[in-house]
């Protein structure tokens, strides 16, 4: 393979990386074509056909009291403490037990150790106060995410409503057992009775929401289970991850980006799930049926964005009850545990085009990580693991190399013979490399194909939470996160050049100029690229200069 095709390969991998550094952004929804004909349309389906229509009622209190304060329920569970308030019988605050908000109680600690190694000095002791991850932010006077309204409906219910709590406290911590939580409101016409399961096993709740017609005629009740996350507007856009709204749409995911979201965006029917999500965490609604099923969209003047989900149409008789059921997942977009439930949820993790190699090596990332107990040497046992896959390619590409070199006088020799025959120089150049069994193109073959391992690791290391906060030694201490002090690219781009220097060199001294240039591009492309993947990248340098310092000796 000559340089042409070299720097072709090398320049095309660069636009990948700068696409994918600079370029890809959250993909805006695309509106489904007539939302409100299809709700409406699913609403005359459900409908029964002799159904008699009711009035519509306003939902008011049994008596004329003031109603009581609101009351805080606090659930202790392994993984997770849930505060619930009695407004709305709705979630107040989520904070992760496993999970911190960020890294400088594992980061800061470093410097102070090693500068005691060298002064003598001891380092600070004591305990840090961990600042865990919290899934619910609302500010003062807005409504509680997991709130339950009645929109369009015989009798809507507030979202500020106080119901009345079956316990004042939750603890899963002590049992194995899954447990109950039931807020409860009566009304004139409805009783409302919210029932929460907890299971301490994960991060899965159940929700039914039973609906008691305690009026004298049929009402029609279609329920809307509502996410509220405040959102700031000053905040910088990590352009790695998308913090906002998603939903799975038929298994199609679409994502809404929360500062071009202003009016309501509706999408549906056949909503498998809706979330609001983070890089790395999800609060996610499973709905009983999806197929009758809508989600809504909006953010107000407040910056609060709301993301309904909107079930089917229910008709219930006098005296008689319903129940609208939804599975509630909170907690990490960790892999196995979004698979587990069983409705495409682990497609929220964005894993690309090159989820069929991401994963794989996820999985693989893991079971060595149960062995050395460290992600950053998983990183390294993966790259050595590859490397030996590709050993027979990539000394099939030096030979092919080293013989190509060894052909350029030959070549060019033919350029100026037939200097004004294009096809008259193809044609005597292949002929060349067929005397001398010479397959131009098994040079290349290796570097195609480590293209897409490349990037299917890109995107497990850029968006696997079991990295978020893992440490590596010394002053890496978070994987996912670029080297703080750009230590590990710069020695990968001095290990790219010297790789670049042990390839064997052909075309004009122009070109080989050009190409001693790409460690420099390369070192600026991954500065801010997850620790992890710099690792990676500087390991197979490492390898690859001992495998073409092997195979320059062997052809010596």
């Amino acid at each position: 393979m000559d340089k042409r095709t070299i720097l072709a390969i090398v320049l095309a991998l660069a636009v990948l990386l700068i696409y994918q550094t600079f370029f890809v952004k959250p993909q805006a929804p695309q509106k489904a074509a007539a939302p409100q004909q299809n709700a409406e349309q699913a609403k005359k389906e459900t409908a029964p056909a002799a159904a008699v229509p009711a009035a519509r009622a306003t939902a008011r209190p049994v008596t004329a009291k003031p109603e009581t304060p609101p009351r805080d329920i606090t659930v202790e569970a392994p993984h997770y403490t849930a505060v619930f308030s009695t407004r709305g019988a709705a979630l107040k605050s989520l904070k992760l037990k496993d999970y911190s908000q960020d890294c400088t109680e594992c980061a800061d600690d470093i410097w102070p150790k090693l500068k005691g190694i060298f002064t003598g000095a001891p380092a600070a002791a004591g305990p840090k106060t961990r600042n865990l991850v919290e899934l619910v932010d609302v500010r003062e006077g807005m409504p509680y995410p997991l709130a339950v309204t009645f929109p369009d409906s015989s009798a809507d219910v507030a979202p500020d409503a106080v119901f009345e709590s079956s316990a004042e406290k939750v603890d899963l911590t002590q049992t194995g057992e899954k447990r109950q939580l039931v807020f409860t409101k009566t009304y004139e016409t409805v009783k409302i009775e919210k029932i929460y399961t907890l299971d301490p096993a994960g991060y899965t709740v159940t929700l039914d929401v039973r609906v008691h017609n305690l009026s004298g005629a049929p009402i029609t009740q279609i329920p809307r289970i509502n996410w509220y996350q405040y959102v700031d507007p000053q905040k910088t856009d990590d352009s790695y991850g998308h913090e906002g709204p998603v939903v799975s749409v038929g298994g199609s995911i679409e994502r809404q980006e929360v500062k071009k979201l202003n009016s309501e965006t509706l999408l549906g029917p056949n909503v498998l799930w809706s979330a609001f999500e983070s890089k790395y965490f999800i609060a996610s609604f499973i709905p009983d049926n999806p197929s009758l099923t809508n989600v809504a969209m909006t953010r107000d003047q407040n910056d609060m964005v709301a993301l309904g989900m909107k079930g089917r149409k229910e008709v219930i008789p006098a005296g008689q009850n319903s129940v609208f059921s939804y599975s509630l997942y909170m907690g990490p977009k960790q892999y196995n545990l979004l698979k587990a439930i069983g409705v495409g949820l682990e497609n929220a993790i964005d894993f690309g085009w090159f989820k069929w190699l991401a994963i794989p090596f996820l999985y693989i990332l893991n079971f060595l990580y149960s062995f050395v107990l460290n992600y950053g040497i998983a990183i390294i046992v993966l790259t050595t693991v590859v490397k030996i896959i590709f050993w027979p390619l990539g000394n099939m590409s030096y030979k092919s190399m080293n013989a190509m070199k060894k052909l350029q006088p030959k070549i060019e020799a033919l350029k100026e013979k037939y200097k004004n025959d294009q096809s008259k120089i193809g044609q005597e150049t292949m002929a060349l490399y067929r005397e001398h069994k010479v397959n131009p193109f098994s040079g290349c073959l290796p570097i195609l194909i480590q293209i897409p391992v490349f990037f299917g690791l890109y995107k497990a290391l850029m968006y696997s939470i079991e990295l978020r906060h893992s440490p590596f030694f010394f002053w890496i201490q978070d994987l996912s996160a670029k080297d703080p002090y750009y230590i590990t690219p710069i020695l990968m781009g001095v290990t790219q050049f010297v790789t670049q220097k042990m390839t064997p060199a052909m075309g004009d001294p122009m070109q080989q100029k050009i190409m001693l240039l790409m460690p420099v591009i390369f070192t600026f492309f991954f500065l801010n690229f997850p620790a992890g993947l710099v690792i990676y990248w500087l390991f197979n340098n490492i390898l690859q200069i001992g495998q073409q310092f092997y195979i320059n000796k062997k052809l010596a």
